[in-house]
């Protein structure tokens, strides 16, 4: 590979990312700021002011002014919006793709799957009319009907990840803002300038301005959306530790929250399932997008010894074959981490697998690829006879690092697959269907794949895990999305006839 193409730009020509509010591109004027790479060449590509609490508070003010007259707009105008902007998503889908592999590093292919799954929920949302449908019961009392509504919240806030810079702000703000929410996006520091790319779109789409808005930041912007009094309702994906302060704090002052925490997905492989087609599966859900993923597996459990040894046979050859490059490599399988310090920490988590004892199988660390030197680049890793009680077991380590924990029946591997804190996805190869009817009704999860490696729910369901997982009582899309975003109201009507009633004084029974 050449290194001509690829070398770093000087910093001075790195771009700056603009924050988006009111329904224009707005250059940020605070002092603090992050630095985005391209993580295949180590290259600093743009600066990323982050959004003073003035800017904040102007995103937020700026919903706050278009809420009324957008939620007062017919649903099926604002499905016609979604409508619109899925058709400009489509046309430019390929552009937008090259963006995410640019700033995150996972391969083209891969950043136009998590396009395709962010549309598909954008399709869901242009469904507005029949989702939003009421309900209506008619003489509950004499001349007296109940009538049900959904109504929007106000202004809402976004908090995505950088491992979906364009997936994940579409599960929510789609539907948030086919209820008739504003919203206010903050997504990752380290990959931002997709959110600011839909933004655009979704005006050109014809969505009034002020009703989305994009701005950057860290911990402070966070802080400013969780205590401006405005904002009703927060949507959140990353680690359990912050999904549990921000539902904490968000729903101490009284807003809605959906926070999604981290995962640990484990893969059970019983002793008839179809071997190559479970190792054919593990590759991609383990190292698929470098392991970056809420629904990665990164614990294989082969039941019994012949199975795990036929497993961890087929496993090496297959992981040590793994071809990285740039994402924009079409042989490429895998992409870089996203930055430095992520590559740093997914080498720890390799250090401390070898301190405590598990056997590294493939080790994938110190790998460098000829013209991408200072990418951040690392091999797939494997470890074999993980116990419960070690730290790369215990924790999301979120790189191409498999474990395999071995179990000598079922009902060991439920137990062990359920006692971890986290509850997100997991999975059944077998060709049992009662071990898979077993294995999906006891386990405690929120997503169960039966020869299904990542079991991410369509868009007409609802994702969302169990246990650390998820923070709040709702799930992210399908029917729960549109719950979360809406709050219900009962109208109890009465028509007056001319016939008097008389004052009543006594609790309505309608009898």
């Amino acid at each position: 590979m050449a290194l001509a193409a690829h070398q770093q730009a000087p910093e001075q020509a790195a771009r700056i990312i603009p924050h988006f509010i009111g329904g224009r591109s707005v250059e940020g004027r605070g002092e603090a700021r992050g630095a985005v790479h391209n993580p295949a060449t180590g290259a600093l590509t743009a600066h990323v002011p982050f959004a003073t609490p003035d800017e904040t508070a102007a995103a937020i003010e700026a919903a706050a002014k278009a809420f009324p007259s957008w939620a007062a707009t017919p649903a099926q105008v604002r499905a016609r919006v979604m409508f619109r902007f899925r058709d400009l998503v489509d046309r430019h889908i390929d552009r937008l793709a090259a963006i995410i592999t640019a700033e995150h590093g996972k391969v083209l292919s891969d950043a136009r799957g998590e396009m395709i799954r962010g549309l598909e929920v954008v399709e869901f949302a242009c469904g507005a009319p029949q989702l939003l449908k009421g309900e209506v019961s008619e003489q509950v009392g004499r001349g007296v009907d109940v009538i049900s509504l959904r109504e929007p919240l106000g202004v809402v806030a976004g908090i995505s990840p950088f491992n979906f810079p364009a997936m994940v702000p579409m599960w929510m703000f789609p539907v948030a803002l086919v209820c008739g929410n504003t919203f206010v996006m903050k997504p990752s520091e380290r990959d931002p300038s997709l959110a600011v790319e839909l933004a655009l779109l979704l005006k050109e789409a014809g969505l009034p301005d002020g009703v989305f808005n994009v701005i950057h930041g860290d911990k402070s912007a966070v802080d400013a959306l969780l205590e401006h009094p405005e904002v009703q309702a927060i949507s959140f994906v990353g680690s359990t530790p912050v999904a549990e302060a921000i539902h904490g704090r968000g729903t101490a002052v009284g807003k809605r929250v959906q926070a999604l925490g981290g995962a640990k997905n484990h893969m059970v492989i019983m002793p008839d399932a179809d071997l190559d087609g479970a190792v054919d599966a593990l590759m991609g859900a383990a190292y698929g997008s470098a392991g970056e993923r809420c629904m990665a597996i990164s614990v294989a459990v082969p039941v019994g010894r012949e199975t795990a040894d036929a497993l961890v046979e087929r496993l090496v050859p297959r992981v040590r074959a793994l071809k990285v490059g740039p994402g924009t490599d079409p042989e490429a399988e895998m992409g870089p981490l996203v930055t430095r310090a992520h590559l740093d920490r997914v080498s720890s988590y390799i250090d401390s697998g070898e301190r405590e004892g598990a056997e590294l199988v493939v080790d994938g660390r110190g790998l460098t690829l000829q013209g991408y030197e200072n990418g951040f680049y690392i091999g797939g890793s494997l470890f074999d006879h993980v116990r419960p009680e070690m730290r790369i077991y215990r924790e999301e380590i979120f790189g191409p690092v498999l474990s395999v924990v071995r179990s000598a029946s079922l009902g060991e591997a439920l137990d062990l697959v359920n006692a971890h804190e986290f509850g997100n996805g997991t999975a059944i190869f077998t060709r049992d269907g009662g071990a898979a009817r077993t294995f999906t009704t006891r386990v405690k999860a929120g997503m169960v794949g039966v020869n299904v490696p990542i079991p991410v729910p369509m868009a007409f369901h609802s994702f969302g895990g169990w246990k650390r997982s998820l923070f709040g009582d709702h799930h992210m899309h399908g029917p729960e999305g549109v719950r979360f975003y809406t709050r219900m109201k009962a109208a109890t009507v009465r028509w007056p006839d001319g016939a008097g009633l008389g004052a009543e004084f006594t609790m309505p029974t309608m009898s």
